[in-house]
């Protein structure tokens, strides 16, 4: 499995499956999720995701893609940070993991995820990045050539770049 790290829009990534950074009730909202929502297509999106009955934290479902280029959005919902000492790096780990697991259920060959818990979550983007790297690269996916981490400004790549050892 290759892991690289790419400036750019998640809801534009020519990838089997990319991770919406969600909220628990799977509702949309702002950030991430409120754009991929909205470039999926936000009514069959909705639909979609009341059918899930939720996520918890830590978890990820799947829906289509709809209107994106990918196949899939696989939602996860991290965790909100407090101050690093209640699970938090734990639960962002999971996140991890749990898309790249539902990832291969669908047999998907490529995924792309945002900076999970970095915006309104409050997670600090250099330790959000450590975990990020860290637990990809543990990782042994069966179906999985390429996962793609992708960051809307050059910090957030630069913050990649550095854990990926580049």
């Amino acid at each position: 499995m290759r892991i690289e790290a790419n400036l750019g829009d998640i809801t534009d990534q020519d990838v089997d499956a990319i991770v919406n950074a969600a909220n628990s009730a799977l509702a949309g909202g702002g950030g991430v999720d409120g754009a991929i929502h909205r470039a999926a297509g936000a009514d069959q999106m909705h639909a979609a995701c009341a059918k899930l009955g939720g996520c918890a934290i830590g978890d990820a479902k799947a829906t289509p893609g709809f209107r994106l280029p990918a196949k899939w959005v696989i939602h996860t919902v991290g965790p909100r940070y407090r101050d690093g000492r209640h699970g938090e790096p734990e639960a962002l780990a999971s996140c991890y993991r749990r898309s790249v697991e539902v990832a291969e259920e669908l047999e998907a060959t490529s995924i792309a995820f945002p900076a999970i818990s970095t915006g309104i979550y409050g997670y600090p983007r250099e330790e959000a990045a450590h975990i990020a790297v860290k637990t990809l690269m543990d990782l042994q996916p069966k179906t999985l050539l390429l996962v793609r981490l992708v960051s809307f400004d050059d910090y957030g790549l630069s913050l990649y770049q550095n854990e990926m050892g580049g």
